[in-house]
C-alpha cells in the first residue's frame, strides 16, 4: 500500500510523458486531432500528479525531476514540432528572401526555450503563487492552438502562411518563457476577495472568450491571460 501511495504521483507523471510521446508521433505523421487529444489527456495528467502528491503528502525530489521531464515532451518539444509544422511549407523561403537552410527548423528554438524555462523553474524558489514568465503548458495551448484552428477551422491563414511572422512569434515566445514577467498562477495564497482579483478576472475573461470564440477562442485565451497578467503586476507576489 505504501508504495502506491509513495508512486502513484509519479505514475500520473508518466502517463502525461507517454500522452505526450504519442501526441509528438502523431503531429510529426500529421494527425494533429490525435496530438489534440493527447495534449488534453497530458494537461489533465500535468494538474493531478501535484495534486495527488500533496493530497497522500508524497511529495519528491524523485516527483520534481520527472515532472520536469514530462513537461520538456508534453509542453517542450510538441510546440516545437508545432512550429516545425508550420513553417515546413515556406521551405528556405523567409517572405521572399532565399535562405540557405529550411527554416522550419527555427520552430525548435521554442523546445530549446522551454527547456531554459523548465530548468529555471526548478531552481527559482519564487514562484509559489505566481509564475515568472510563460509557463509551458500556456505556451503549448497557444502555439498548437494556433495550428489547430488553422488545420481545423480554416483560421488564422493568412497569419500561419506568413513565414516571416511566424518566425517572429517563435522568438517572441521563447523570450516569453524565460522573461520575468509574472503570470497569473492558480494557487491561492488566501481566501480574501482582493487577493485573488487576478485570478478571478482571468477566469471570468477566459470563459467569456471560450462562449463566444470557441475553438479560435483558445490560443486568445492565452493572449488575455499574457495582457491580465501584464496588467495586475503590482498585485502578484
Amino acid at each position: 500500500m505504501n508504495f502506491i501511495k509513495n508512486n502513484l504521483a509519479n505514475a500520473i507523471t508518466l502517463g502525461n510523458l507517454f500522452s505526450g510521446c504519442v501526441g509528438a508521433i502523431h503531429l510529426i505523421l500529421g494527425d494533429y486531432q490525435t496530438t489534440a487529444i493527447c495534449l488534453i489527456f497530458s494537461l489533465i495528467l500535468d494538474f493531478f500528479d501535484g495534486f495527488v502528491a500533496r493530497a497522500l503528502k508524497s511529495n519528491s525530489n524523485l516527483g520534481v525531476q520527472l515532472d520536469s521531464l514530462a513537461d520538456m515532451v508534453s509542453f517542450g518539444l510538441v510546440p516545437g514540432l508545432t512550429m516545425f509544422k508550420i513553417l515546413e511549407p515556406s521551405g528556405n523561403d523567409l517572405s521572399g528572401i532565399t535562405l540557405p537552410f529550411e527554416i522550419k527548423y527555427f520552430g525548435l528554438l521554442i523546445t530549446l526555450f522551454s527547456c531554459l524555462r523548465l530548468a529555471i523553474f526548478n531552481l527559482d524558489e519564487e514562484q509559489k503563487y505566481y509564475f515568472k514568465g510563460l509557463n509551458t503548458p500556456s505556451n503549448t495551448i497557444l502555439i498548437f492552438g494556433l495550428y489547430y484552428a488553422f488545420k481545423h477551422e480554416e483560421i488564422f491563414v493568412s497569419l500561419l502562411n506568413n513565414s516571416m511572422i511566424m518566425i517572429i512569434l517563435t522568438v517572441l515566445s521563447s523570450w516569453l518563457l524565460i522573461s520575468p514577467i509574472k503570470m497569473i498562477a492558480m494557487k491561492f495564497k488566501s481566501m480574501k476577495l482582493h487577493d485573488n482579483y487576478p485570478k478571478i478576472a482571468l477566469l471570468l475573461g477566459a470563459v467569456i472568450i471560450l462562449i463566444i470564440f470557441k475553438t479560435v477562442g483558445i490560443p486568445l485565451v492565452i493572449i488575455y491571460y499574457i495582457l491580465i497578467s501584464l496588467i495586475f503586476q503590482k498585485q502578484l507576489k
